[in-house]
């Protein structure tokens, strides 16, 4: 712990229970609030007390109300001299701080990058596989001279909607944006394209256990039946234009069991040929930052509870942010200050004040 603060300038004592926790919580990033552990004892034991780190990370992310408990691959002794470190109670305090606050700083540091693992299922394709889901993977809308694009079958009433299934990278994963690219078609005379009107998604886990090295795509997979959905976004009315159009998501979202649905609502283009109502997409993009291997889950049935488990403290762990490249000074301010948090959350630091003179702002951006 480090050196013990001067009692008389210690403000948190003279506050009610409420105002402090007010107080502490409007501190919003997770290194702060682990500095603040770190101020003096009575700090430290206020904040794993009233498990200050959980309550940041739900407010962040309220997909964690489903935690039943929190589990860690690596053991860590408990400090005998704090409050009430020989009961279990007070161990399970201090495992709550050391995983919450660490996912909510991973959750905070990673940088998007792609979060599409694989292609699931379609609700419908007209022509398997030349027009499968697959394709919604590969950026460009024509490799070669051959289209590649998904397609649904006809419909006579344009209110039928479709769905998509995608497999997210890893269990775990803080999803920020899903962007969709209708389908042109070129080779057909004016040049329709075939969008949606509106488009909305949900993310969740599946029931069982699902082998998708044995998923037939050309068989539709039920997302009501199949899967437990734990979001669902707004709708966002979806242009008629050929371009990869962008959903932001109100706020990041914890997808948890790593899949999602993305629901494709209305028909605005009719075929000429057949007089039916077709959507078709050429490219769907998912922004997030994956948090495996980091951080696993364990979902429990039937009460749809989930174990969540920190599988390694090791910033080697981390998942790989993004192609983009940062500047060398950017890149050792990241890694110390993961550094400095993995520390504070197993109760080994310095003085405060030798890590904030450390912490210097630098205006290095990030660069492409």
């Amino acid at each position: 712990m480090p050196a013990e603060m001067d009692t008389s300038e210690d403000f948190l004592p003279r506050l009610d229970l409420d105002m402090s926790f007010d107080i502490l919580m409007t501190l919003g990033d997770p290194c702060d609030l682990a500095r603040a552990s770190c101020v003096s004892r009575g700090w430290h034991e206020f904040v794993i007390s009233n498990g200050l780190s959980k309550q940041l990370c739900l407010k962040m992310f309220p997909q964690l109300y489903g935690v039943d408990r929190v589990t860690e691959s690596c053991s860590f002794k408990s400090d005998g001299e704090t409050g009430s470190s020989n009961t279990k109670e007070w161990d399970v305090l201090e495992r709550e701080h050391r995983v919450y606050g660490f996912l909510s700083h991973c959750a905070r540091s990673i940088v998007d990058r792609e979060c599409i693992s694989d292609a699931i299922s379609a609700s419908s394709t007209d022509n398997f596989p030349e027009e499968g889901i697959n394709n919604t993977l590969e950026i460009r809308d024509r490799v070669g001279r051959i289209a590649s694009y998904w397609s649904s079958k006809g419909q006579k009433n344009p209110a039928v909607p479709e769905t998509l299934i995608y497999k997210l990278v890893g269990d775990l994963s803080v999803i920020t944006e899903i962007d969709i690219q209708p389908f042109k078609a070129f080779f057909q005379r004016g040049s329709p394209i075939y969008s949606a009107k509106s488009v909305r998604f949900q993310m969740g886990y599946s029931k069982a256990s699902l082998d998708l090295d044995s998923v037939d795509q050309s068989c539709h997979i039920s997302p009501n039946d199949k899967f437990v959905w734990t979001y669902t976004s707004p709708e966002f009315p979806m242009a008629q234009e050929n371009c990869l159009q962008e959903f932001k998501l109100p706020k990041p979202v914890l997808c948890i069991g790593g899949f999602l649905l993305v629901e494709l609502l209305g028909r605005v283009q009719r075929q000429e040929m057949d007089g039916l109502f077709y959507i078709c997409v050429s490219h769907v993009r998912v922004s997030g930052r994956p948090l495996t291997p980091t951080f696993g889950v364990e979902i429990i049935e039937p009460s749809g509870k989930f174990v969540l488990k920190a599988l390694s403290y090791k910033k080697e762990s981390l998942p790989e942010s993004s192609p983009r490249r940062i500047s060398s000074l950017e890149l050792q301010r990241r890694v110390r200050n993961l550094e400095y948090i993995l520390n504070m959350l197993r109760g080994n630091v310095r003085d405060v004040e030798d890590i904030w003179d450390e912490e210097q702002d630098d205006s290095d951006e990030e660069f492409v």
